[in-house]
């Protein structure tokens, strides 16, 4: 039987956009490598680039995304889940390697605040829908078309990549001052050990127009 792995990323003492709770993320997203294998240590690597000048974009009206589209990385997505929080507090996970989610407890894509949507980087062997997250670069869209029927396309001003054990939890999370995304996944090494990735991979993206 093949062990299914796990992977957690951290979600912060949430204020202002976000409920006022600890929340606990995790999300099982791994490709089980060779019985014994531990990954070894890399250095955590961060790309962030500047936030391209545009246009100020009016924040946008609350209504839930449908789906997500990202061409640079060929991600087009089905329907996009809606992720809560579990009886012990965490967050839900997106169900199957091809499965987005959006975190309900925070804004939707195009209010004021950081939206979060979460997919897995691969699950039981299966390549998982934001497993070429990292391959994104300053300038690439992300184009969320949501139930209101309005696309609201989020321009990529960062890319990085975190160890879990110093997330950066308010540049995530914290208030923002107009409508921004996250995408956020898994990534770096992985240690068969404990079934976890080491870090995670964020993608920051700013409203730039619908």
């Amino acid at each position: 039987m093949t062990r299914a792995s796990w992977c957690r990323w951290p979600v912060p003492l949430v204020v202002g956009t976000f409920i006022g709770v600890v929340l606990a993320a995790a999300l099982t997203a791994c490709v089980t490598p060779e019985a014994g294998r531990i990954a070894s240590p890399a250095a955590p690597s961060t790309v962030t680039a500047v936030a391209p000048s545009a246009p100020e974009t009016l924040p946008l009206a609350p209504a839930a995304p449908a789906t997500l589209e990202i061409p640079a990385i060929g991600v087009r997505t089905g329907e996009i889940a809606d992720l809560g929080l579990a009886g012990d507090g965490s967050l839900q996970v997106p169900y199957d390697a091809i499965t987005t989610g959006w975190f309900t407890g925070g804004p939707a894509p195009g209010e004021i605040g950081p939206a979060v949507l979460a997919g897995h980087v691969d699950y039981k062997k299966i390549p998982g829908v934001f497993g070429r997250l990292k391959e994104l670069k300053t300038g690439d869209e992300a184009i969320v078309h949501r139930e209101d029927g309005v696309a609201a396309v989020f321009t990529v001003y960062a890319v990085e990549r975190h160890p879990k054990t110093s997330f950066p939890t308010e540049r995530v999370y914290g208030d923002t001052t107009g409508p921004e995304l996250r995408l956020i996944t898994c990534g770096g090494d992985f240690d068969s050990s404990t079934g976890n990735y080491l870090d995670n991979v964020v993608a920051f993206a700013k409203l730039t127009r619908t």
